[in-house]
Formats: C-alpha cells, sequence, structure tokens
C-alpha cells in the first residue's frame, strides 16, 4: 500500500474518506515499513456512524433470523475464500507468523458458524395456564446500535466475538479498530460489503482517543465491547456504564502455567513454549509464569530454556520463522524494561532476548523468549502484565502452594496444569479461581460455542464474548403475561 495511502471508514455501506486533522502511520513492525495512515476520526463522524446504525436498526430488527444469518453464510464463505489474503494483511500489520494469522482467523470464522444458529440460540420459554386462562412466556430482541473497540493483537478475530452475534440477534454495529493495525478490518469489511448487508447495518469508523470517547458517549450506542488492558478496561466500563450502556471489557492477564512432577516432560515443555513465546506473547493466554512442584523443576528449567533458546524469530512473512516482532518500538522498549526490573528484584536470567540482531530486519521491533528464573511471587515482574515473549519460573513445594499463589493474584484470565494425575487435574480445576481453565493444555481458548470466560480484574462486566453470553449481551429479555378470554 502507498505510504500515503489514508485509509477510509466505511458509514452506510459508504466507504468515505475521513475528514480527520490528525492520522497516524501504520507500521510494518517486522521492517519498520510505513504501510498506509489511519485517520483519528473525529466526533461528527462517530455521529455519521451512529445515526446510519440507528437508522437501519427499526427495519434490521424486523428481519426474520433465518433471513439475517444468511448474510452470515455468504460472509463464512467469503472469509474462507480469502483466508490466506486476510492473514498476511495480520502479518505485515501485527507481526505474528502466518500460521499465526490464519489460526487466528479460524477462530474468527468458527464464531460465525455459531452466529448461523441464532435462531435457535434466541429461542425464548414459555409456560401455558400460570393461572387459569393465563400465558407466559419470554422473549428476546436486539438492544439497538453496538460498537467494539477492538485491541491490536488479533485484528481479525476479537471483532468476531462479538459482531456476528449482534448482527444475527437483530442489532446493528459499529467497529473501532485499534489505530496500530487498522488494515485487516478494511479487508474484512470488503468482505461484508460483498455479502448485501443492507445499508447502515456494519459501519466502521478508524481513529484514537477522541474516537473512543464519541463512542462511550453517543446516546444512540447502547452496548459496549472491549478488549485490551486492564486500566484501559475499567476507565472504559466506567465510563461506558455511567452513560447507561450495556458493556462487556476483557482486561489484562498474568497467566500461570503449573507443572507438576508426573506431567509427561517433552510435551510440557512444548505447550509451555508455545503458549508463552506465541504471537510474540502478546495475547491475553499467554503463560507468563511456570510454577514448578517438586521434582518438576529439575526437568522442565533447562528444557524451556533450550527450547526458547532454539526459537527462530523473524519477519512472519517467512518461511521457518516461529515468532515474529512486537508491535512498537515502545512495547519493545518497555519489555525490555520490565525484565530489568526482574533482575533487579533478584530474577535469575536464564535466556535473555534482549537487543538481538536479526538479519535483514534492522528496523523492526524484536525481542527474543526469554526465561526468568527465580522470579519472586511478591515482586512487581510476578504481577505484572508483560505482553511479550518472557516466562519467569517459579518453584514450589506443593500443588497447594501453587494454587495459593495463584488465587493471591488480582488477574483471572487463564491458568494451566500439567499433570498425569485425574486427582490433582480435579482438584486444580475446583479451586483456581480463574475463568479458564487448561488441564493438559498450554493456550486454554474456548471455542466459540463456549463464552470466553474471565475473573476478577481480567474482566468487568457479567456477560463475556463468544457463544450464549453474547446472545444474552446482545439481546433484551421482555416478560409477556396474556389472557384471552
Amino acid at each position: 500500500m502507498n505510504q500515503q495511502a489514508q485509509i477510509p471508514n466505511y458509514i452506510n455501506n459508504t466507504w468515505m474518506q475521513s475528514e480527520a486533522s490528525d492520522q497516524l502511520n501504520v507500521t510494518n513492525p517486522a521492517t519498520g515499513e510505513v504501510l498506509a495512515q489511519v485517520p483519528l476520526s473525529p466526533v461528527e463522524e462517530v455521529n455519521q456512524a451512529a445515526t446510519a446504525a440507528s437508522n437501519a436498526f427499526d427495519e434490521w430488527r424486523r428481519t426474520p433470523p433465518v433471513q439475517r444469518v444468511q448474510y452470515l453464510f455468504k460472509l463464512k464463505n467469503l472469509l474462507e475464500e480469502n483466508i490466506d489474503d486476510i492473514a498476511q494483511t495480520i502479518t505485515m500489520e501485527c507481526g505474528k507468523t502466518v500460521s499465526e494469522a490464519k489460526g487466528e482467523m479460524r477462530r474468527a470464522i468458527e464464531n460465525v458458524e455459531v452466529a448461523c444458529g441464532i435462531p435457535t440460540l434466541m429461542q425464548g420459554t414459555n409456560l401455558e395456564d400460570i393461572a387459569s386462562g393465563i400465558d407466559e412466556f419470554m422473549i428476546r430482541q436486539p438492544v439497538g446500535v453496538c460498537a467494539v473497540i477492538a485491541p491490536f493483537n488479533f485484528p481479525g478475530m476479537i471483532t468476531f466475538w462479538f459482531l456476528p452475534y449482534a448482527i444475527a440477534c437483530g442489532n446493528t454495529y459499529i467497529v473501532k479498530p485499534s489505530e496500530k493495525v487498522p488494515l485487516t478490518m478494511q479487508k474484512i469489511f470488503q468482505l461484508l460489503e460483498q455479502t448485501g448487508l443492507p445499508e447502515g447495518v456494519v459501519n466502521l469508523v478508524n481513529g484514537g482517543q477522541e474516537t473512543v470517547n464519541a463512542i462511550l458517549e453517543h446516546p444512540e450506542i447502547r452496548a459496549i465491547s472491549f478488549v485490551g488492558s486492564t486500566d484501559t478496561a475499567k476507565a472504559i466500563y466506567a465510563k461506558a456504564a455511567a452513560h447507561g450502556k450495556r458493556v462487556q471489557c476483557q482486561g489484562g492477564a498474568k497467566n500461570p502455567l503449573i507443572v507438576l512432577p508426573d506431567a509427561d516432560p517433552q510435551f510440557t515443555v512444548n505447550a509451555t513454549a508455545d503458549s508463552a513465546f506465541g504471537c510474540a506473547g502478546q495475547r491475553c493466554l499467554a503463560a507468563s509464569l511456570a510454577f514448578t512442584v517438586g521434582g518438576a523443576q529439575n526437568w522442565f528449567t533447562q528444557a524451556i530454556s533450550d527450547t526458547a533458546t532454539d526459537r527462530v524469530v523473524g519477519n512472519g512473512l517467512d518461511d521457518g520463522v516461529q515468532m515474529g516482532p512486537v508491535i512498537t518500538q515502545e512495547s519493545r522498549k518497555r519489555i525490555e524494561s520490565v525484565i530489568q526490573s526482574g533482575i533487579e528484584e533478584g530474577a535469575r536470567v536464564l535466556v535473555d532476548g534482549r537487543y538481538p540482531k536479526i538479519s535483514g530486519c534492522e528496523n523492526g521491533n524484536y525481542i527474543r523468549p526469554t526465561v526468568l528464573g527465580n522470579i519472586d511471587p511478591e515482586g512487581e515482574i510476578a504481577k505484572t502484565e508483560i505482553f511479550g515473549p518472557v516466562l519467569g519460573l517459579i518453584h514450589v513445594q506443593t500443588i497447594d502452594d501453587a494454587i495459593n499463589l495463584i488465587n493471591s493474584g488480582s488477574y483471572g484470565n487463564m491458568a494451566c496444569l500439567f499433570t498425569s494425575s485425574g486427582a490433582s487435574a480435579r482438584k486444580f480445576r475446583y479451586e483456581a479461581q480463574i475463568g479458564n481453565i487448561g488441564i493438559n493444555i498450554g493456550v486454554a481458548a474456548p471455542m466459540a460455542f463456549f463464552p470466553f470466560s474471565g475473573w476478577k480484574d481480567s474482566f468487568f462486566g457479567d456477560l463475556h464474548g463468544q457463544s450464549w453470553d453474547a446472545v444474552d449481551f446482545f439481546t433484551q429479555k421482555k416478560v409477556v403475561v396474556e389472557r384471552w378470554n
């Protein structure tokens, strides 16, 4: 894409150049190349999108669900046909490998498939003769205009935790992608356009903080979905709720793994490495801490260090690359700073991934997999979300010690246990105060027909993305009591 090209918004089924006075460069994190420019759309353009979505709502909500999902069937096929092209775009603007990008889009498509079942998922309940000649039943109706404020790390997938369910339930929708990675959603909206969706049902507005505030404050926008850091999630939840909106905000994480002595060594190490270093650690389900229990320390420590050292880092478009860069130079510097603070707290550097030299990618935002031993469970590095390819090791004597440390943390997104003991697995899944649990799984990502969970400071709201939680979030329940004489 031309370096000077400013990407457009999509409002009321029309591609529109923004009138924004400010714009940002969209940069390939692997090379430093400027790919395009993204406008920081002003309040007036959020108003245009909200008006278009509001005007479209009445007719769209009256469209039968069996007809609404026909557009999703078309979208599913279009996404399948264009998955390679979209994956290339994700890699170029986000940095992850092409295989990771294709995996991301598989998850997006999976959500479209589940949302196609809305005629069943939206069914209400009824009870005849609750009293003599009186019937009572519950029906679902759409909320209205809804919006997502999406993060940078999964530019294709995360919007699909929400959008297909929202429009299938009869709502209209506005997408505000991360200003760091807006190009993927350009490709996806070109496919949405091909489905023939009516005017105003889906809209795309690019922008930064001013755009977000306009979405949070707009009276026509009734529900907000957000994924990002905990501090930002708290702020968005508070502001949107203060304006009377439904809100679901996925926050940060500090995801621990527990390794028991009876775990399968090679499988455990490989799964841990994929979890901690996949997507350069830039995902809310990335492993950040590993608790070795008892004798597990003897074989795990050296094995995970060797695996981290051997991981191939480079441009995600290149064959054989296993891990790409982090999103920005600022992110790289922040991650390096957190590593240094851990060292100052007493951590032992087992593998130092700072300041690598990647041939042909000298301007990229690279940091190699890093492993730190002897992490202080009370230190800042044990509590801070790093959002980079850094794994900290903590040794404990018992599984109870590990569970107690996990439960004392402020986050509750994911925790995983590696073991061959059914009793240990049951104890862990029962006692761990975490929303997503993995047993012999490195990344416990729920399939689209289950909600994406998250507890404590990892989630703000009552209803999560995906599956029946999404249906509840994007519908209002109406109870009707009838008597006919």
